[in-house]
Parts: C-alpha cells; sequence; structure tokens
C-alpha cells in the first residue's frame, strides 16, 4: 500500500505547483475570486483529461493484461478522479458564496453604432429598396 502513495507523490506535486502558480498569476493579474475561479476551470479541465488518459491507459493495460501497469496506471486514474471530485466540491462551495459567479459572462449588446455602420445599414437598405424583384 505504501509503495503505491510514493508512485502517485510525482502526480500530487506538479498538480500543486501548477495550482500554485495559476492562483498567484491569476491573483496578481486579476482579483482573488477571479483568480479561483480561473484555478477551478483550469483544473476541472487537467484532472479530467488525465482521468479520460489514465482511463484508457488503465483499460489498455488490462486487455493486455499487464496487471503491474493496471496498478500505475490505477493509482494514477485514483488520484485524477479525486482531484476532479474535489475540484467540483470546490466549485459548488465558491459558487455558493459567489451566486454571481454561478452564470456565464455573456456579450454586451452595442447600444450606440458608430456612425460608419450606421450610415452603411441605411446605405444598403435604400439600394435594396430601389433594386427590382424578380
Amino acid at each position: 500500500m505504501l509503495a503505491r502513495i510514493y508512485r502517485i507523490i510525482p502526480l500530487v506535486i506538479v498538480l500543486a505547483l501548477l495550482a500554485g502558480i495559476i492562483y498567484v498569476v491569476a491573483a496578481w493579474r486579476y482579483s482573488p475570486n477571479k483568480a479561483k475561479e480561473i484555478l477551478i476551470r483550469a483544473f476541472t479541465v487537467i484532472t479530467g483529461a488525465i482521468s479520460i488518459f489514465f482511463a484508457l491507459a488503465t483499460l489498455y493495460a488490462a486487455m493486455e493484461r499487464n496487471w503491474v501497469a493496471v496498478e500505475l496506471a490505477g493509482s494514477f486514474l485514483a488520484v485524477a478522479a479525486g482531484g476532479l471530485v474535489v475540484t467540483r466540491i470546490c466549485r459548488a462551495v465558491f459558487v455558493r458564496h459567489h451566486p454571481h459567479y454561478a452564470d456565464a459572462p455573456v456579450k454586451a449588446e452595442v447600444v450606440n453604432e458608430p456612425f460608419g455602420k450606421r450610415f452603411l445599414r441605411w446605405l444598403f437598405e435604400l439600394i435594396s429598396l430601389n433594386m427590382p424583384r424578380r
């Protein structure tokens, strides 16, 4: 059991360092809440991709009847899936405390178009009204 834990320590260290770097850079660039949102999104993608990769690796090793590789890939799969579950729990707690982050941002509608666009649309409508219909 202890040997399996030693195998997954590098993955856990890499994920922890990656989380620290993403959070520090995003908090410096934006705000701490925005950094948490970015970190949650990034870790959802990262741990999801790692989970899929190691699930396929475990399946392939099982089909080849390589039980040592199944055990190793399964250990990494367990860490990645656990990380994905923890990330989704963190997102639920974050959204509960900051409900305005639950909705995806939408693009603002332009109220005052630039004069050039209004003129071109007016010109196009004027030309299309005078065109004979077939």
